[in-house]
């Protein structure tokens, strides 16, 4: 591995400074907070704006705000980005961390459609592959996608239409539908036992891009026979990490919504 360079490794940190707060910084708070010499602070200010990736901000003398370049920067990383790709990587380290199967699933109008799996390494495990569709309300990844919906949205998808169930346990009540999902809505997680294969467990987590949209959902699966409330709440728990690792990689920020 090659030498840092010191000089581009001090201008990385002012810039990754302006993920926080309100977005602009003056050259004292950048002093501050890198605990660089002043002199140093100003040329790296001073730089930065000159190649467009900082601004000045209008009617605020000294402060600046992130600037083009950043954005043309964001924008060529985001056309190479693929949520197949991405997802296939995380779910994989996911189901190596927990041993159980992790997917990836999108929404298509009332239907789940798994992007991305990895299966448990035990010899129980959950059936189903890469393209396999699901009716939403049936999932816990649908739940999760239902749930991130305007509500006006939802409404257009879910009125008069039957919710038809998978298995004896799914939810076929568009009014419990509605509770199920304002609690999904509510604690970022959302729960699935035997409502899509009687055998299995599901926990599954929002997955959102740059812009903070929610544009999938993670999950973890894991047959009945090995569930129990604790390990519930463990999966849960990676499902969420899980999910917040697919965002990251694609461009969304800690703190973002």
């Amino acid at each position: 591995m090659g030498r840092l360079v010191p000089a581009v490794t001090r201008a990385l940190d002012v810039l990754e400074l302006f993920l926080h707060g309100d977005g602009t910084l003056c050259a004292p708070e950048v002093t501050r907070k890198l605990q660089l010499p002043r002199t140093t602070v100003h040329e790296l200010l001073t730089t930065l704006a000159a190649r467009s990736y900082l601004v000045p901000v209008a009617d605020q003398p000294g402060r600046y705000r992130l600037g083009v370049r950043t954005y043309q920067l964001g924008s060529r990383y985001a056309e190479q980005l693929d949520l197949a790709v991405e997802g296939r990587q995380v779910a994989r380290e996911v189901a190596e961390t927990c041993g159980e199967t992790a997917q990836v699933a999108i929404l298509d109008d009332t239907d789940i459609v798994c992007i991305a799996k990895t299966d448990s390494n035990h010899a129980v495990r959950m059936a189903s592959s890469a393209g396999h569709r699901l009716p939403a309300h049936c999932t816990s990844v649908g739940k999760v996608l239902l749930s991130a919906l305007p509500p006006r949205e939802l409404d257009a998808r879910l009125d008069g239409r039957e919710l038809t169930g998978t298995t004896p346990g799914s939810i076929t009540d568009e009014e419990e539908l509605r509770t199920v999902l304002a609690s999904a809505r509510e604690r970022g997680v959302a729960v699935e036992r035997r409502e899509s294969d009687p055998d299995v467990s599901c926990v599954a987590a929002p997955v959102r891009d740059r812009t903070g949209s929610v544009v999938a959902a993670l999950s973890i699966s894991v047959p009945m026979i090995r569930r129990t409330e604790e390990r519930e709440e463990e999966l849960a728990g990676l499902a969420v990490d899980g999910a917040d690792a697919l965002s990251g990689r694609l461009g969304h920020h800690e703190g973002q919504k």
